[in-house]
């Protein structure tokens, strides 16, 4: 009997997989986009222990895993996940896009250091994020 529901938790492991690797692809594919179409490197500022890209990147981050989070919960099978991954993918970065357009100076502040420009940026995100997550309730 216990070995049967030890068995049964894992009949769900081979697609556990799949969502998780296609999730971590997508996300890694916006983290490379995401830091190539910003004019400030985050990860050197963040080592160099730059508050604002930490706040600025970790939003992003965020603002990317939750609508994904919402695509697997969602999606009917691994390809319409990967087709929502994408959409939520190009929202986040049009999200920096218009930031960039209605706050030019935030380009200059988050490598100053200024802490309410990466702060913002990082809630626009998320907050942008949790939006694409729940219009993706389908």
């Amino acid at each position: 009997m216990f070995k049967y529901q030890v068995m049964e938790s894992f009949a769900g492991f081979d697609d556990f997989l799949i969502y998780l690797g296609i999730s971590a692809l997508l996300l890694v594919m916006f983290v490379a986009i995401y830091v190539r179409i910003t004019p400030y490197r985050e990860v050197g500022l963040i080592r160099d222990g730059n508050m604002a890209a930490a706040f600025s990147l970790s939003g992003a981050l965020i603002g990317m895993v939750i609508p994904l989070s919402n695509a697997v919960k969602f999606s009917v099978n691994p390809v319409d996940m990967v087709i929502w991954g994408f959409i939520a993918l190009a929202i986040q970065l049009l999200v920096f896009v218009i930031a960039r357009i209605a706050l030019p100076h935030i380009a200059q502040d988050i490598p100053a250091g200024k802490q309410a420009s990466g702060f913002f940026l990082g809630a626009i995100s998320i907050a942008a994020g949790i939006l694409n997550a729940a219009c993706m309730t389908y």
